[in-house]
């Protein structure tokens, strides 16, 4: 059994960050979009520019999820005033798990969410919370599979489409 490990994205990694981060959007949400929405939301939301400033930023944080000195996949973290809607001090938000679509079904998606509850837990947090959208089955039995339940919904705008999130969060402490 080949063993995947995660690594934290520095900025000289900033290239392969943009590949991957493009290339397991484009995967998972093609389909369901259109090409213009798509090409809008790659352009902007995975330009050079806007990684370095998540790169920067000390409340995000990247980890590549590694085989065999590939990057196979992704996750990027939200701790404090980086989250995108609760900024909670007491939560993390998971804000991307992304996966090349050929290692779907392998364990990589949960060795990075394992990397996210690490990190939740070091930090003494009382709960882990994510969007994931409504139309993504496959990621919605993940996270209800590792114990996270639905508390709210919010809009996410691909392009001109408004899409709508369905908010989870997992408790980490009894306080």
């Amino acid at each position: 059994m080949e063993i995947i490990e995660t690594k934290k994205v520095a900025i000289q990694d900033i290239k392969e960050l943009q590949k991957i981060g493009r290339q397991t959007f484009y995967e998972t949400f093609a389909s369901g979009n259109t090409e213009e929405n798509m090409q809008k939301y790659l352009d902007e939301g995975f330009s050079i520019d806007k990684l370095i400033t998540e790169l920067n930023d000390t409340n995000a944080e990247f980890y590549f999820a590694m085989l065999d000195n590939n990057v196979i996949g992704y996750l990027k973290l939200n701790s404090g005033q980086s989250q995108t809607e609760l900024q909670d001090k007491n939560s993390l938000e998971i804000e991307r798990i992304y996966v090349l679509q050929q290692f779907h079904g392998k364990k990589v998606g949960q060795v990075l969410y394992d990397k996210a509850l690490q990190v939740a837990k070091e930090r003494n947090l009382e709960y882990i919370w994510l969007g994931v959208w409504e139309e993504n089955p496959r990621a919605i039995r993940f996270y209800e599979k590792n114990g996270f339940v639905a508390f709210d919904k919010h809009i996410f705008k691909l392009g001109n489409d408004e899409q709508t999130d369905i908010m989870m969060k997992l408790k980490l402490t009894d306080n």
